[in-house]
């Protein structure tokens, strides 16, 4: 097993519409009422309007079966996977000290604080103090755990947010990921002072607060999301019925594509948590005891909740619809700020649908547990503008540190929706004009400049294609 690298920066996207505006002169380019190219009208900003120029819109992509199977593979082949089930009974020193020390990398770049001051010199020295490293036993018996809440994964044991910008505290340094209630992982370590554990889930492996896992057997802890009937999050988030009676599993958030296993056989007549079930289902959630052990409790989702009973069918219907569920929500780098970032926004849009990713763009662009269509420096415009104007609904498109789903063509050119900080295109004048975004977005994809010279075409590092 090897542990994913740190999260690449969704990078600001930049958009231009060159060919255009060599044809309409250096006034042509005025700011749309939308405030972003290529965005004519609200129609475009919901789901119905991608949905009928798709002409197979429900024609299923892959079957459920085939992304089972999809997903088996992904763990066998895909180096930045964690197949929990395959972990030895025992790890030694080596590996978990490997995993700690490749993620916990201080940054080389200057820091500052929230408020813009520069942060102490002696950050460093504490921080890797606090990791433990000489605490690591030679060998440690396999201890597995699941995650209770909405957890924020660290790249050291600490709260302390870092930035390297005096005037931008959005994207902090040391957070990572975040991991969903109902995860499995293993328990590696633990920091200097008890509080944090080092985690490896499926997908990522690093710190959390001790507060957010539950250690329980292996069994139990693996077995859970096999266990049936289920409700599959489809919405963007939800949150569970609030409870007094049971605060652990009180309006806890849940965010699209978790999978919790319904309590069927609860009375009908019978009260959960202080409630009646008959308008929600009973599901079974872990929560984390006293002693820090796991438990299980139910706790009820609406019905009327944006649920499903198992996971969406892979067509290009619910790609966009899925898609389109975040759109306006705030950029979250690293799941920061109950949010998401451009590569966690496609794989929980796909995890809906049952599709499992890598967790970072620079993984998922070269993944070998996908067909993708790599792009080097020998590859020329032609050739990359050729593959752009042949993208379907659905194909994830790579750029360094960003990735874009695409939802359709517009006048046959292709248009994306991603979660990006913001845009720049060529102005017509010989300028760029520059827009913050900070959210998902639609946009055109043609037009996207990655630097002044170079369109978003020229910079693709990869297209990968999430159907046959």
């Amino acid at each position: 097993m090897r542990l994913l690298p740190r999260l690449t920066l969704c990078l600001l996207a930049a958009l231009t519409t060159a060919p255009v505006l060599a044809d309409q002169g250096p006034d042509s380019v005025p700011v749309p009422p939308s405030g972003v190219l290529g965005i004519s009208n609200n129609a475009m900003l919901g789901p119905d309007f991608w949905i009928k120029l798709s002409a197979q819109p429900d024609r299923v992509l892959i079957e459920s079966n085939d992304i089972a199977a999809h997903n088996a593979n992904l763990l066998k082949v895909d180096p930045s996977m964690h197949d929990l089930h395959a972990i030895p009974a025992n790890v030694d020193r080596a590996t978990v000290t490997g995993w700690i020390n490749e993620l916990s990398q201080y940054p080389k770049r200057p820091l500052f604080d929230d408020k813009g001051q520069p942060v102490p010199d002696g950050l460093r020295a504490q921080l890797t103090d606090a990791l433990a490293l000489d605490a690591v036993p030679a060998k440690q018996t396999s201890r597995y755990g699941m995650i209770v809440r909405r957890a924020a994964l660290r790249t050291y044991p600490t709260d302390t947010r870092v930035f390297t910008s005096k005037d931008d505290t959005d994207i902090d340094r040391f957070q990572e990921t975040a991991e969903f209630p109902g995860t499995p992982v293993l328990i590696a370590h633990t920091s200097r002072d008890g509080r944090w554990l080092f985690v490896v889930s499926p997908r990522y492996a690093a710190w959390t607060h001790r507060e957010n896992v539950a250690e329980g057997s292996a069994v139990e802890v693996l077995a859970y999301d096999t266990r049936l009937p289920q409700r599959v999050v489809t919405g963007g988030t939800l949150r569970t019925v609030f409870t007094p009676e049971q605060p652990a599993v009180s309006q806890l958030q849940l965010d699209m594509g978790v999978a919790v296993p319904v309590l069927s056989d609860h009375p009908a007549d019978q009260p959960v948590n202080g409630q009646s079930p008959y308008a929600s289902y009973v599901v079974d959630l872990p929560i984390r005891q006293a002693d820090g052990k796991l438990a299980f409790s139910p706790a009820l989702i609406q019905r009327i909740a944006d649920t499903q009973d198992t996971y969406l069918p892979l067509t290009e219907a619910n790609i966009i619809r899925q898609a389109f569920k975040f759109l306006g929500e705030r950029y979250g780098w690293g799941h920061d700020y109950d949010g998401r970032d451009c590569s966690g926004f496609v794989s929980d849009v796909y995890r809906s649908m049952g599709v499992q990713m890598p967790r970072n763009t620079s993984k998922q662009a070269i993944s070998p547990g996908f067909t993708h269509q790599a792009f080097g420096d020998k590859d020329s415009h032609d050739a990359r503008l050729k593959a752009a104007m042949a993208l379907q609904v659905g194909d994830l498109v790579y750029i360094p540190g960003h990735v874009m789903m695409v939802i359709g063509k517009l006048d046959g050119k292709p248009y994306v929706i991603h979660d990006t900080g913001g845009m720049s295109y060529l102005d017509g004048k010989g300028g760029m004009r520059r827009v913050k975004l900070n959210e998902v977005s639609v946009t055109p994809l043609l037009p996207m400049m990655y630097d002044d010279k170079h369109t978003y075409v020229d910079r693709m590092t990869s297209i990968v294609h999430v159907r046959p």
